[in-house]
């Protein structure tokens, strides 16, 4: 039997592949330094723990509407319309399983075969594939390290076609931790206005800004042609409760309901009376501490002359191992299996000549594990 076509053009995961080797060498008992991960290290916030329990006492542990509690769409629709100074209503939210199916619902909701989407490098490595489980093409636009990661704007205008359907942000972006400018956000909102494209933004990390306030595009565009994604997994380190979501005008919002209710109805249950509390909860003290972590890891590779994007958001650092002599996944191979460091080859993200280094963990274990690259360095 053959596979389909569209899962047969997936590109395979460079991270899982990493991910193998450092587990593999853990398993005979090898000391690795894994910083890899895309997701805090603190526990969730015990009120939101306590709100679950509660919920489940309550015996709130039935089937909901498959967009999601009233109750919870309303306080997103509530809280986003309060920051951003627009209406907003809960027909227009759409409560998934991570932003991770926030997107896929968007896409699918406006794809159909043949349309392109612009995506923009380096980017998360899900977006390509998504597009392309959708018979739809992706059409990749690179931003450069000199120009801060950020795109510019007549290289976008280049990529549209008469079959462009939507374009895809992430900021603050990973891989890079790169943060868009209001300017920047603008002119993407006006080209999207030329050329009738849907905006998809993916604002995941907007609580993970060192320099200045989030700038989300809600700002610019008040919610005409754009999806907002956004979740708890990386503001409240709620990344295994599975609970993303996203607002959208009134058409595509019921249009992505429509998918989500045939994949997977609703999300669980417990999460979504567990998120209704993270509202009330103070979080600041995560963006308090990965800021230090920012801070002790730019420093740390300053000193040992490694050179890198410095991040202005998310939890990331992007390390150039172009000067190494070798591509970024055998750089990253060489140091997991020669000093048991794990970091993310570049190239998972479209960005080659690269290494992935997530300061989402404890200080001792940065310090061991750049300690380590300082050796593989020759530093």
């Amino acid at each position: 039997m053959n596979l389909s076509k569209n899962v047969s053009a997936m590109p395979v995961s460079k991270t899982l592949e990493i991910n193998a080797i450092a587990s593999n060498l853990k398993k005979n008992g090898v000391d690795v330094v894994n910083l890899t991960a895309g997701e805090p290290d603190f526990p969730t916030p015990e009120p939101i723990v306590e709100a679950a329990i509660e919920a489940m006492k309550k015996n709130l542990t039935k089937y909901t509407d498959s967009s999601g509690i009233p109750e919870l769409r309303e306080k997103i629709a509530y809280h986003i319309s309060k920051k951003y100074c627009l209406n907003c209503s809960a027909d227009q939210i759409v409560v998934s399983n991570g932003g991770k199916q926030a997107i896929f619902n968007t896409l699918a909701a406006v794809l159909s075969e043949g349309d392109e989407v612009i995506i923009i490098d380096p980017c998360w490595v899900s977006y390509e594939p998504m597009v392309l489980l959708l018979s739809a093409k992706a059409i990749h636009v690179k931003a450069k390290i000199e120009d801060g990661f950020s795109p510019k704007i007549d290289e976008i205008e280049k990529a549209i076609s008469s079959k462009t359907k939507a374009i895809i942000i992430n900021t603050p972006n990973n891989p890079t931790g790169a943060v868009y400018s209001e300017e920047t956000l603008s002119k993407i909102y006006e080209l999207a206005k030329r050329h009738d494209l849907l905006i998809i933004s993916d604002e995941v990390y907007e609580t993970l800004t060192y320099y200045q306030e989030h700038i989300s595009m809600l700002k610019i565009s008040k919610g005409d042609r754009t999806v907002l994604i956004n979740g708890f997994s990386k503001s409240h380190s709620m990344t295994g409760w599975r609970i993303g979501y996203l607002m959208a005008p009134v058409q595509i919002a019921k249009a992505a309901g429509k998918v989500q209710a045939h994949i997977t109805s609703n999300i669980n249950t417990i999460t979504q009376y567990a998120a209704l509390k993270a509202f009330d909860v103070d979080v600041s003290y995560m963006r308090k501490r990965f800021k230090e972590r920012r801070e002790l890891v730019c420093s740390l590779l300053s000193e040992i002359g490694v050179k890198y994007f410095e991040p202005k958001g998310a939890f990331y650092v992007m390390i150039d191992v172009s000067e190494f002599g070798k591509n970024d996944i055998d750089f990253c191979k060489e140091l997991l299996n020669d000093y048991h460091v794990a970091l993310v080859p570049g190239s998972a993200f479209n960005a080659p000549g690269f290494a992935r280094l997530s300061f989402a963990t404890s200080e001792e274990t940065l310090k061991k594990g750049i300690e380590r690259i300082k050796k593989f360095a020759g530093r």
